[in-house]
Order: structure tokens, then sequence, then C-alpha cells
């Protein structure tokens, strides 16, 4: 019989407002998308022209197979961490590995803590929170997987002793998707020892630190090299670091020697490497272009401040200031367009239908990105939201 044989659960949050998106423009609505967090236009001048140049390059390791080295751009993942960092990683037991983006990486960590054989408990940082890492945990029938307490009430950063002592991994996401709190040094430490203490390993998707808009934003790796028997990784990403590099699919991860062992073993029989000219360009923008890339961080924080009054303004409730990123957070309403709003869901679905504004929706909680021009979108916005008239009582 021909049926699906995936387990229970169905599209996650971002298909179902793929899905109710269309139905809208199906039905002639024209969108204010500030859903999905992809910047416009193109990836940086810089960038581009240092990969069509490796491109047109000669050099055989540029166009073979990369698996887990990187033999078209030597030395690229020590290189592309240090770089991200205020204090470049010197010696220590640490070890590197390019990777091909963060997402696919994500279904393999509990596989990298032996959830093939053995039952584990995965804590992930998905409520509020991109729900991928959480999604991959459904799919390992050995893993259960919980989130931590993330509110308005702990300004989105959980409490170390908030996980189980019997927790075999913990998935942060720092700076974090989808409210824009950083990490900053004394917070990993007490979640560094912490993990140390109870032998989990820790690691950390920094898709968002090249737009930290805060000096006290920091890396896990930063601090987890002073913990010499804590195992852990983090993750970074070229995606929002050359302007609009979402579809280059090229980072690196930094950690332990033993995390990042077993991540390379599972990772090797997944996929062949990233595409090396793509490296080679992200590589020159981000060692020989931080202009650029000051640009796009600074234009988004300005975006930023003109949602967040605009909104204010229209009587929306913001969660936390953004301190990285290009989201903001608001708390749902409890009425709009002359009745009771039940959830974060029914308020952005509503707002769909009615005014074609398309944010993302989780329990209590609605993102709205940056991403689009706001300020050109000043008008429509305002009119939207005030035809809502919403409440909170």
């Amino acid at each position: 019989m021909r049926r699906s044989r995936l387990p229970a659960g169905g599209a996650n949050v971002f298909q179902k407002i793929r899905a109710k998106r269309t139905e809208a423009l199906e039905q002639g609505q024209a969108l204010l998308d500030l859903s999905i967090g992809e910047p416009k236009g193109a990836a940086l001048l810089s960038a581009r022209e240092a990969a069509r140049d490796a491109i047109m390059s000669s050099d055989e390791p540029m166009h073979a197979y990369q698996y887990n080295e990187s033999p078209g751009v030597p030395g690229f993942s020590p290189r592309f961490i240090n770089a991200h960092l205020s204090n470049p990683l010197l010696g220590g037991d640490v070890d590197y590995l390019p990777i091909c983006g963060v997402k696919p990486l994500l279904g393999l960590l509990p596989l990298a803590c032996g959830c093939a054989a053995d039952e584990i408990i995965v804590t992930t940082m998905t409520d509020p929170g991109y729900p991928i890492p959480a999604d991959w945990c459904a799919y390992h029938p050995k893993v259960t997987h919980y989130p931590p307490p993330l509110n308005s009430d702990n300004n989105f950063r959980f409490n170390a002793t908030d996980i189980s002592s019997d927790t075999s991994l913990v998935m942060t996401n720092y700076p974090h998707n989808p409210s824009g709190q950083i990490a900053d040094a004394p917070w990993y430490r007490e979640l560094c020892q912490y993990c140390s203490d109870n032998d989990i390993r820790l690691f950390n998707d920094a898709a968002y630190i090249c737009l930290s808009h805060s000096d006290d934003s920091t890396t896990l790796a930063e601090v987890a090299v002073d913990y010499p028997d804590l195992s852990w990784c983090e993750a970074f990403t070229a995606a929002k670091l050359i302007g609009n590099g979402t579809g280059w699919h090229v980072g690196a991860m930094v950690g332990s020697s033993d995390f990042i062992s077993d991540v390379r073993e599972v990772k090797g029989k997944t996929d062949a490497g990233f595409v090396a000219p793509m490296a080679a360009g992200v590589l020159v923008a981000l060692e020989n272009d931080q202009e650029g890339i000051s640009q796009y961080r600074k234009m988004y924080s300005e975006r930023l401040q003109i949602l967040v009054e605009l909104m204010q303004g229209c009587g929306m409730r913001l969660a936390i200031e953004p301190h990285a990123g290009f989201y903001t957070l608001w708390e749902s309403p409890t009425m709009a367009f002359g009745q009771s709003i039940s959830n974060a869901e029914e308020f952005n679905f509503l707002m769909i239908e009615k005014t074609g504004v398309v944010g993302v929706h989780f329990d209590k909680y609605l993102r709205y990105a940056v991403c689009a021009d706001v300020a050109a979108m000043r008008n429509g916005l305002e009119a939207a939201f005030q035809a809502a008239a919403i409440s909170y009582v």
C-alpha cells in the first residue's frame, strides 16, 4: 500500500506558513512578507568575484570532492573560524571540520552522540526557536528531546540547572533565532561548567554571530576551550555573513577533538563536502572585506530599530530587545479584528488572510524579520496593524 512511512508530526511551522502564504496569493492578497530569514539581493561583490576567479582556476583540487577536508581551499576551517573570534584559538585540544551549512548537520549530532545504539536525551532550543533540531530528534527513535524554558521572564536565556543531569546533548542557538538574544561569557561559563560536571555534550549553532549588535556577544568556542573535560562543538556558516549567502552552503565547525571526530565519521557518510569555489569566495570576503560585512550589519541594526518603533506605535508588545540577527519577537495579542485570539498561529494566519502581513508564529510569540526594506513597507504595515485593532487583555 502506498502511504507515508514517516512518523507522526507532519509539516513544521515554516512549511505551514509557506502553504498559507501560497493560499493567500492565489486568492489575490498582496503580501507584506516579514517571515523568512533570507536576505535580499546578491552576495557581497568581493565574495562573488573571488568565487568567479576560483571557478576559472585550473587548479584541480578546486574542482574535486572536498569530503571532510578542503584541498581546494587549504586551511579553510581554522581560518574561517578564527576570523569570527575576538581571540583566535591557538593550540589546545581542538579540531576543525568544514561543513555544507548548519541545517543538514543538525540531524547528525544525535547520531554523533550514539543514538543509533543507545537511548539518549537531547535539549533543543526550539520553544520558541528554529524547529529543525526537534524535527530531526523526532526522526530518531531512540532520542527523547525537550526544550529548556525560554521566555520574556528569563530574557530567552535558560539556566544551566534547567538541563536535566541525565541529558546527553544540549543544542543551543546563540545568537538566538527568533529572539535576537545573545550569549555572553559569564552565561557560557555556567553552562560549560554544568555540562562538564555532568558529562553532557554541548553544541552551539552560531549562524547569526556575524550579525551581533552587542559587544557582549561571544561564542561558545571562546569559553569552552577553558574546560578540558568538556565535550563541545560549535558551527559557523557563511549564509548571513556575506549579505545573501543562503545558497552558498559553506561553513565550518570547531570543537573538542572527541566530538569533532564523531561528527566527522557520520558526516563522511552523508555528503562529499562543500563547493570549493564558494568557500574560496567566502574566505576572501571574510578576511579582506570587513567593511562590506559591517555595512550589512549596520543596515539590519537600523531596520530593526525602524520596525520596533513602527510596531510598538501600532500597539504590539516587544518580547525582548533584539541584540543580534535580523529578527524581532513579539508577544501575541489576545484580541484582533474584533475577536478573541487564542494563540500566535491564529493571529498570524488572520493577518495573512486579512492584511497580507506574513510572520512566523510560535505558541505565544510572533517573529517578524527585517530582511526586506521595512522603511519602504512602513505605510502598508501601519495600515495593516491598525486595521487589526490589536489589544492585550
